[in-house]
């Protein structure tokens, strides 16, 4: 059991960094210091006592990054209830089911999301907040919540007359071991589970963070990957807000042109991201710059590419604000060929490992110890083991135990079962080995692994990541026909008709070198036998997953 209580981290932190700038939204004027963030977290609180709220009730956010979707996190767990962050991508329906079945009972949301949401789906809601002013968008009949807040200014200077001051910041009792936040998963096979995560869950995340100094106090974050994700919310937002830290919220979806300008402006100290922003930035910034006559004659030249690979670095560590000392990718599998471009200009760059179960982190390792192709040494509050069903095989499936793990499903005890083996070891669906240092070297996904006829392991999602880097592919999605690969791909239409080559005849010559290329670089068993096109972009889960599912089914030309 993790030491450190969860709930008194933060308290401690909002009394030591009272005057510290805390979240800030970016571009708006809004933002709050620990002491502002602790008045409003006082001020949820007593509307949580005026409606009689009990420890271990539940309240759901939904909603873009921003402050008030951090104070209302912190001041639900602060109290002793249950937090259910939901990912603002998810279709409403979805939304009805979790905060249903979570049996939330109130719920934190933007204006434009509640918008879309059925009141008559949300019978069990007895209020509905905004996170653009904490205002009263809706409460059950009886209720007097709109009536109270209007006096809650008044109510705060009765209990505090001497205004509210950093002594006055007291939460909870609340030991680790009490769930304190209910995970729904953004699943690629089906519908989505609440993962309940305990205060030790969580600890162990934030205080491997403190003890490695990922963050510190002072340090400023720009938190852009979706807080209600486990990822990004453990360490942009739990870790950061624990020690100190200055959170920087997005609130916009990630496009290249935006994260640049505010990398520049912000200028973080740990940068947190998945794959996918980072191959955008190599697309659009980095490969541009390799791909000029001038500079690609001078790169296979031994003696000159060292200094290139040099200024790229400076100019890529600049683009990303130039105070960073490291960039964590986790989330999904990395494009091996733009990992190889990283370490070879000496990109202080490392690849995490972990899942919504372990709320989320199973290994890491600091950028000058990662070991390329790897993602991270085993934490060392968990311990990983590789399961093969047969002794002869070259990978198993990774299974975890340890202080991060989950206790379960909530109200699912079936797939509860089913995720844990006999002896209380989290099977991770993830295919690999461990090297005897404790490195993680991640091959594909079970459920996605393909037998060929000869008895091989086939990982699609490595055919994918060499499809993706070649000319005119957007994405693709390698399935089985017949007993052969086919690869649908979705082409990249809009370069395409920029340069009048979006034509059936043009298409076939492209996507027929594109097979060439691509099976003259993998195993036999792995050629794929034909490319066939895709017309929209693949459906994805909101943490970009494409939903795998939905194109077993679909049938060649």
């Amino acid at each position: 059991m993790i030491k450190e209580n969860f709930i008194k981290l933060y308290e401690n932190s909002f009394r030591e960094n009272w005057n510290l700038p805390c979240y800030t939204d970016y571009g708006e004027e809004e933002s709050y210091t620990y002491g502002q963030v602790a008045q409003e977290i006082a001020k949820l609180h007593l509307l949580f006592k005026h409606c009689s709220l009990r420890r271990g009730d539940k309240i759901a956010i939904i909603g873009k990054n921003n402050s008030r979707w951090c104070i209302a996190y912190m001041a639900t767990i602060t109290y002793g209830a249950v937090v259910v962050p939901i990912l603002q991508d998810f279709h409403p329906n979805d939304v009805h089911h979790i905060v249903n079945h979570s049996e939330s009972i109130f719920l934190f949301t933007s204006d434009s999301i509640w918008e879309t949401l059925e009141e008559e789906k949300l019978s069990d809601l007895r209020a509905v907040f905004s996170l653009t002013d904490f205002r009263c968008l809706h409460q059950r009949d009886g209720e007097t919540i709109q009536k109270f807040l209007k006096h809650i200014d008044e109510e705060m200077q009765q209990i505090y007359p001497d205004e509210f001051r950093k002594d006055n910041v007291q939460y909870t009792t609340l030991s680790n071991d009490k769930v304190m936040l209910l995970n729904y998963t953004s699943g690629t096979t089906g519908f989505s589970k609440g993962v309940m995560l305990t205060g030790n869950n969580l600890a162990g995340n934030v205080t491997f963070g403190i003890r490695t100094e990922l963050l510190k106090k002072g340090d400023k974050v720009l938190s852009f990957l979706p807080l209600a994700h486990a990822y990004g919310c453990a360490f942009d937002f739990l870790t950061a807000t624990a020690v100190g830290t200055h959170v920087t919220l997005l609130g916009k979806a990630p496009s290249p042109k935006i994260i640049m300008k505010a990398f520049e402006e912000v200028k973080p100290n740990l940068i947190i991201t998945v794959p996918l922003v980072i191959e955008k930035i190599y697309k659009n910034v980095i490969q541009p710059l390799i791909n000029k006559k001038g500079m690609k004659w001078a790169l296979s030249i031994p003696l000159l590419d060292a200094q290139i690979y040099g200024q790229i670095r400076k100019k890529m560590i600049d683009a990303l604000g130039g105070r960073f000392k490291e960039i964590i990718i986790g989330g999904a599998a990395m494009n091996p060929e733009v990992e190889e471009f990283f370490h070879k200009i000496k990109s202080p760059f490392t690849i995490g490992y972990g899942m919504t179960e372990c709320g989320p982190l199973i290994s890491y390792a600091p950028w000058n110890e990662f070991i390329r192709t790897s993602s991270g040494k085993v934490l060392d509050i968990m311990e990983a083991r590789i399961y093969k069903e047969r002794p002869d095989m070259e990978t198993g499936e990774i299974q975890v135990r340890g202080e991060n793990v989950m206790v379960g499903y909530y109200k699912n005890q079936e797939a509860t079962n089913e995720v844990f083996t006999d002896d209380g070891w989290l099977r991770t669906g993830d295919l690999g080995t461990i090297d005897v240092n404790g490195n993680i070297f991640i091959r594909g996904r079970s459920k996605t692994m393909i037998l060929s006829s000869n008895g091989q392991n086939i990982f699609p999602e490595e055919i994918e990541a060499r499809l993706n880097n070649m000319p005119f592919i957007l994405e693709s999605l390698v399935i089985e026909r017949n007993k052969k690969l086919v690869a649908l791909v979705y082409a990249d239409y809009e370069t395409l008709d920029s340069l009048g080559l979006n034509h059936p005849e043009h298409l076939k010559t492209i996507m027929n070198e594109n097979l060439k290329s691509l099976n003259n670089c993998v195993a036999a068993y792995e050629k794929i036998n034909q490319i066939q096109l895709y017309p929209t972009e693949f459906e994805k889960t909101p943490k970009r997953s494409i939903k795998r599912y939905l194109y077993n089914s679909i049938a060649e030309d």
